[in-house]
């Protein structure tokens, strides 16, 4: 399980203040709200940043970081990757999960055959479609359906699915 978790990526800068522009990674926007601090992590670094002001515009959030004062300063941060500390994560009803801690279980028909492992999961608006790499590198799309997904164990790293008729 890893030690942080992605909540959101800069995808440019805003204003004339040093705010930037994030495209979060979570369902709900307004958990930036509660942040103190996030870990930017750019190609060369990784830094603590404290966060000043949060806002929004347009389904995106607006950081203003402390010491980032100008737009040349926050540019430097464009396409990091901001991360939180998972206990400042926002705790999950039952039966779901972070996306970082499903990436790489073993998927396996409740059958008993093993489907290959959780390469991504990506949203369509719908339910979630978990991508599901076989040992050939053939890609299996799985509905995030509780018809097809029965079981989720984070301890074993293992998800158990119900294949439907004409699913694969």
């Amino acid at each position: 399980m890893q030690k942080r978790l992605e909540v959101g990526q800069i995808v440019n800068t805003f204003g004339i203040k040093g705010e930037v522009k994030v495209m979060p990674f979570t369902d709900d926007i307004t958990r930036f709200d509660d942040l103190e601090k996030v870990y930017v992590k750019t190609k060369k670094e990784e830094k603590l940043y404290k966060i000043q002001n949060v806002r929004y515009h347009k389904n995106m959030v607006l950081i203003k970081f402390e010491n980032i004062e100008t737009p040349e300063q926050a540019e430097l941060l464009r396409n990091a990757f901001l991360e939180i500390d998972r206990e400042d994560a926002i705790p999950l009803e039952e039966g779901t999960y972070y996306i970082a801690d499903l990436i790489g279980m073993e998927v396996y028909s409740d059958d008993g055959n093993k489907l290959g492992i959780v390469e991504d999961i990506y949203n369509t608006g719908a339910n979630d479609i978990y991508v599901v790499k076989n040992d050939l590198g053939k890609q299996i799309l799985l509905p995030g359906i509780k018809e097809v997904i029965k079981e989720v164990n984070l301890d074993t790293e293992k998800i158990t699915v119900h294949l439907i008729p004409g699913l694969i």
